[in-house]
């Protein structure tokens, strides 16, 4: 069983930058891809970007490549989403998650394990 714990969300302005943090419980995790999510209000959960095993890969919706960046720290079974130059339509709940592959995927369906989420409100 693999659980798994966002923080770092919160208001900002448009423009402006947050971190956020997946801790996981589990060895589980640092042997599998991560990726984060979001879901906006009467929206369905998007892929954002995903990180394989090594950190070799990653992959990034193209709504926020260039101004968001994962990493991961396998020793802390942690990953963490940098995000810059914010915009308002990037307010929505954002969501860890882990994959069943090694490799980076895009698909919800790939990932078996899943965190309650962290809200992040950009405001104009």
């Amino acid at each position: 069983q693999v659980q798994l714990v966002e923080s770092g969300g919160g208001l900002v302005q448009a423009g402006g930058s947050l971190r956020l943090s997946c801790a996981a419980s589990g060895r589980t995790s640092s042997s599998k891809a991560m990726g984060w999510f979001r879901q906006a209000p009467g929206k369905e959960r998007e892929f954002v970007a995903g990180i394989s095993v090594t950190s070799t890969s990653t992959y990034y919706a193209d709504s926020v490549k260039g101004r968001f960046t994962i990493s991961r720290d396998n020793s802390k079974n942690t990953v963490y989403l940098e995000m810059n130059s914010l915009k308002p339509e990037d307010t929505a709940m954002y969501y860890c998650a882990v994959s069943r592959t090694t490799g980076v995927v895009t698909a919800r369906k790939r990932y078996d394990y899943w965190g309650q989420g962290t809200q992040v409100t950009v405001s104009s």
